[in-house]
């Protein structure tokens, strides 16, 4: 910068910049701000000399700043020294405050290395049990072992642990020496440890798990979970994204949340199989490596068998069906796969498949049968009260069914679609019998509803081959779909084709070589009956049941196109 140059502090409010700037006049200010700064910033017997200039917006030539502009730009300038000064100070202040505690810490850290714990041997030798028996072992010294839930300590003598075991959870209490070791001071989140002690009801006006805590006499960390950037805290949390929470899913799964909902995913298993077993049908379990296909060869899984062609089965309904002569009615509680290119909430590639068959019933007896399974499973689950209680913390205000489930043909959701303005996505039309309704459509009616219905009689062609005809409309099947407010379909079933001539010229009408199925052929040569079944995808019962925003959440580890992992 010449001499001459620097008597005047240049500022365009047009071309300057306040951050590349030096308020020459090839280089001008963009503010009044910055050149009171940059005055100030000069030792004071040359700051009388300067003088400031501003070229405003639309102006051609440099103007001697205003008094009044530059007295509010000194203003403004004092008060950003000011407040600089004091944020400096706040800085340093905790600066030194943060260098304390670190002090504090490492001291109390050093300290804790001195502080061992031995068990008192004039105690009574502690039980051991689960934190599920803990309400029947109060004011007697047991020992429970479990992984830390979560912990916060309460002044300098006194530490909460709440401890899990996957049966419930236990809070623990310890105090003075007991929370004064390296262990205690090191504590973290998913360690796993033994604590000894009695089990107290806690105080009239505090809360805990069962109402009760162990004060501890004795403690001991049997593997302890790492602190710092690989803290179980730091792998995910509730804001990470999707692709993160599926990765991590193996620790997802210990969250309270995760837990509750395989925990009911267990007791609606059993009360799938409670219910077939009061029904007296047999469950069976059929292969999962198969050479024949059950709902469209495009959503297959294909692999070599020992150089043959194979699949992961679509459905066990087929094998279900072959073994009605020898164990009447029977079902199947397993893996299915669908090869469809989804990433819907209400998809996945693997699930979990509730298949049953049964002979000689009609179209109407497997309507009652569906509709009475999903209530008396849902019954079940809600008769067992910790069940409910996870159910009711999971979805709040939910109520078993109990009204008798809305029964609608597909021409009247054709009907309810175009009365109340759903359009097709495709070409914004009216519905027309014979279309296959999406998913959204569908569901806006079930919400639209909000009840359960049993959506029947759908048109031939957009259904499998082994679904009849009725007899008082060919062009529609004896079909059925369970749809359920929330989710959608979590039920599809039919009765099947049992005269052998036409179900071979189902097998025609689709382009399949019946030869791969001679055997399900000859159910129809050797005895055939009418017959029919239905198949309920386990997690989507689920999510209706716990209200989970997609089924990904009802499952241990969800396999979805671009999932396999962990």
């Amino acid at each position: 910068m010449s001499s001459d140059e620097l008597a005047i502090i240049f500022i365009d409010e047009t071309a300057g910049s306040d951050e590349s700037g030096s308020g020459t006049k090839s280089t001008p200010f963009k503010t009044a701000l910055a050149a009171v700064a940059a005055v100030s910033g000069m030792p004071e017997e040359k700051q009388p000399t300067f003088k400031i200039q501003i070229k405003k917006a639309g102006d051609e030539e440099y103007a001697e700043l205003t008094a009044s502009a530059l007295k509010k730009a000194k203003k403004a300038h004092e008060t950003a020294q000011k407040k600089a000064k004091k944020q400096a100070e706040q800085a340093e202040k905790d600066k030194s405050a943060t260098e304390s505690k670190q002090a504090e810490e490492q001291r109390k850290l050093e300290g804790s290395k001195s502080v061992v714990l031995s068990e008192d041997a004039s105690l009574p030798a502690a039980k051991a049990i689960t934190i599920a028996s803990s309400v029947q072992n109060r004011n007697v010294r047991v020992k429970v072992s479990g992984w830390v839930s979560s912990m916060r300590v309460q002044g300098k003598s006194m530490m909460f642990v709440v401890l899990r075991d996957g049966a419930g959870y236990l809070q623990c209490v310890l105090t003075d020496r007991l929370c004064h070791t390296y262990d205690a001071v090191t504590l973290t989140q998913e360690s796993t440890v033994t604590v000894y002690g009695e089990i107290k009801e806690v105080p009239e006006g505090k809360n805990a798990p069962d109402g009760h805590e162990l004060v501890a006499d004795y403690w001991e960390v049997i593997g302890k979970a790492p602190s710092d950037d690989e803290s179980y805290g730091n792998r995910f949390n509730k804001d990470s994204d999707p692709s993160v929470i599926y990765q991590q899913r193996h620790l997802v799964i210990r969250g309270e949340t995760a837990a509750s909902v395989l925990k009911v995913r267990a007791r609606v298993m059993r009360a799938f199989r409670d219910h077939f077993d009061s029904v007296d049908y047999n469950e069976v379990t059929p292969p999962c490596m198969v050479q024949t296909q059950v709902e469209g060869g495009s959503t297959l899984f294909s692999f070599n068998y020992y150089g043959e062609n194979a699949y992961l089965t679509q459905s066990s309904q087929l094998y279900l069906e072959t073994c009605l002569p020898s164990l009447g009615g029977v079902y199947t509680m397993a893996e299915s796969y669908r090869a469809e290119n989804s990433h819907t909430r209400r998809h996945l590639a693997e699930y979990t498949h509730c298949e049953a068959e049964v002979p000689f019933i009609s179209f109407e007896d497997l309507l009652d049968g569906i509709e009475k399974m999903v209530k008396d499973v849902v019954n079940r689950v809600w008769a067992e009260p910790k069940t409910r209680a996870m159910i009711e913390k999971l979805n709040p205000g939910f109520v078993p069914p109990s009204e008798p489930f809305v029964r609608m043909r597909y021409e009247e959701a054709v009907k309810w679609l175009n009365d109340n303005g759903v359009k097709r996505q495709a070409d914004g039309k009216d519905f027309e019998f014979g279309d296959d309704i999406p998913e959204a459509p569908e569901r806006k009616m079930t919400d639209a509803i909000n009840k359960p219905i049993l959506l029947t009689h759908f048109p031939v062609p957009i259904k499998a081959f082994y679904m009849p005809p009725t007899k008082d409309d060919p062009r529609v099947t004896e079909s059925v779909d369970l749809l359920m407010p929330n989710v959608g379909e979590i039920v599809g079933g039919s009765m099947r084709i049992w005269d052998h001539d036409t179900l071979l010229a189902a097998f025609k009408r689709e382009g399949l070589d019946p030869a791969p199925y001679y055997w399900y052929l000859d159910q129809r040569k050797y005895g055939s009956c009418p017959h029919g079944g239905f198949g309920l995808g386990i997690e989507r019962f689920l999510a209706w049941l716990t209200n989970r925003y997609t089924v990904r959440d009802c499952c241990l580890y969800p396999r979805f196109p671009g999932r396999c992992q962990p």
